[in-house]
């Protein structure tokens, strides 16, 4: 529940860029009940992070069951980079408060600051689902160089849906989608290669 009487001691003094963040998230979202726009929305859903885990987590399965140790490392760094950024992004949104595009645009509210509501109109500030699919998605791409076009476009278009719904204004899913990729980054860095495929014998 929004509180317009809730102070916020930085909404009178902007941070650079700030300006231009708002009126650039604004108008990119002007469209935001064209029925295109709404399902691009609920398409853009797969990039949840309860989505994302789930998908990691069966690849992972996967792999096991099919002693494939490629698939199950495959599922197991997705699911990794998946967990490390919505961490990082949970403890953001919880640092930093900011109202959504949307509230803006339907209320004329905007607030920015330290701390403040767990609330989701509150928690535009980085993107939760910029983060979580970006990095799953350099995950696949690492490990399925083949499919990586595929994992880049399917993240590209949840960052912009996000966007373009009214749901996050550019600076957020900018952050979420840097967020993504260190967490990948980090991950990768953790756990190492990815296991060869085993090649044919060679005669000495």
């Amino acid at each position: 529940m929004l509180d317009r009487d809730r102070p916020d001691p930085t909404h009178a003094r902007r941070l650079p860029g700030e300006a231009a963040d708002i009126r650039l998230g604004v108008g990119l979202a002007g469209a935001k009940d064209h029925p295109a726009i709404r399902a691009a929305g609920a398409l853009s859903e797969v990039g949840a992070w309860e989505v994302l885990f789930a998908a990691s987590a069966a690849i992972w399965a996967a792999g096991a069951v099919r002693d494939d140790s490629r698939l199950a490392a495959a599922g197991r760094h997705m699911l990794g980079a998946g967990l490390l950024a919505s961490a990082v992004k949970t403890t953001m949104k919880r640092l930093v408060h900011r109202t959504r595009p949307n509230v803006l645009m339907e209320t004329g509210l905007y607030a920015r600051g330290w701390l403040g509501p767990n609330d989701g109109p509150w928690q535009s500030f980085p993107s939760g689902h910029a983060a979580v699919s970006v990095a799953v998605a350099r995950a696949v791409a690492r490990n399925r160089p083949g499919a990586r076009h595929i994992a880049h476009a399917a993240a590209g278009g949840v960052v912009a849906a996000q966007v373009l719904r009214g749901a996050h204004f550019p600076a957020d899913v900018v952050a979420g989608a840097v967020i993504g990729l260190a967490a990948e980054a980090a991950v990768n860095r953790l756990v190492g290669p990815v296991p060869r495929p085993a090649g044919p014998a060679r005669d000495g």
